[in-house]
């Protein structure tokens, strides 16, 4: 499971392009509820759970779902709200008409000032970051960044052929809050790096090489994006190379807990010492002002949120689970 949808700083992001990577089929559903869509999503994949299924993960918040996609049969269905491309397009109101669509204005309005106010608080993290920046040595962290490549790729053979990248989020700003599934992408990976550190100590940058490296070398690369600044890189993820590396700071923050899993701290490799301390007050007032704005954000999500469902009680009021059981054993007989 992850992300291909966010809200951010920059607004609404949409990865699910550089997803649909090699899939001929591409179901659309079309419906005004996100709840009958999500719905009839998760039987589809219980439908194929013997199959290697990628479930994609909601913006709208916990009890939704964006979309599937089955791999291995290079099928996807998924949410005609974020599809920018499909094969073939299943209207359910055809089977469950809307007698009444609700205007989603208020969701709109209140969405747009979630982003107007993670702007506000992206403006005062660059603030943050530059007080990092002008103690960093660039040098160092170009030779580490170097040493660090050398080191996972060494003895590695290339592979002559064209890499894919996956640009994803692991997580994003929703009406629940600041939510994540990092726990269940770094779970089957052997080698995982958390990367520690500041705002502006190069953590994306570093981040940035490697998938570079990676990708040069032939291998296919998962790359997870922020939710909060969509310019700045979270995750790298190469499956092929068992290796994962993230920034494991506030508000995704972990710890290493299994053999083959360590930290790597950049604000120790890069920044002068005591910085932390010459620059305290600063930053102590820097870090609370941005954090209001991006608590600001939120609490705009959760009363887009709310709204959102009370028009999915409006939509759900007259469908059963058998008839959505039903709808899809239809979808399903048409040979996908």
């Amino acid at each position: 499971m992850y992300y291909v949808t966010g809200n951010t700083a920059e607004g609404f992001v949409n990865h699910l392009d550089t997803n649909l990577h090699h899939i001929n089929q591409i179901i659309a559903l079309q419906h005004p509820s996100a709840q009958l869509k999500t719905a009839m999503i998760k039987h589809i994949a219980d439908r194929y759970k013997v199959n290697n299924i990628e479930i994609l993960e909601s913006s709208f918040g916990k009890d939704y779902c964006d979309g599937i996609i089955i791999r291995e049969k290079a099928l996807a269905f998924i949410d005609k709200r974020i599809a920018t491309t499909f094969t073939d397009k299943v209207n359910l109101t055809e089977t469950f008409p809307v007698k009444e669509e609700r205007d989603s204005k208020d969701i709109d309005r209140l969405t747009q000032r979630a982003y107007d106010s993670f702007a506000e608080g992206l403006k005062i993290h660059d603030d943050l970051e530059d007080i990092y920046i002008n103690q960093m040595d660039f040098d160092h962290a170009d030779a580490f960044s170097q040493k660090f490549i050398d080191d996972l790729l060494n003895n590695v053979p290339e592979k002559n052929r064209n890499a894919h990248t996956y640009t994803r989020l692991f997580g994003t700003n929703t009406a629940d809050g600041v939510v994540n599934v990092v726990p269940q992408l770094i779970d089957p990976i052997k080698h995982v790096y958390y990367i520690k550190g500041r705002a502006g100590t190069g953590k994306s940058t570093f981040m940035k090489k490697i998938a570079a490296a990676c990708t040069n070398h032939g291998f296919d690369v998962e790359l997870y994006y922020c939710s909060f600044d969509p310019k700045s890189i979270d995750m790298v993820l190469v499956r092929e190379l068992d290796f994962c590396i993230f920034d494991s700071t506030d508000p995704h923050e972990f710890f290493p807990e299994r053999d083959g899993e360590m930290t790597v701290d950049l604000y120790d490799e890069f920044v002068a010492a005591g910085t932390d301390e010459r620059f305290a007050t600063e930053i102590n007032q820097t870090h609370a002002r941005y954090k209001s704005y991006m608590k600001q954000g939120i609490h705009y999500l959760k009363k887009a949120g709310n709204i959102r469902l009370t028009h999915e009680k409006h939509y759900m009021k007259d469908i059963s689970e058998e008839q959505i059981k039903q709808e899809v054993e239809n979808i399903l007989q048409h040979g996908f």
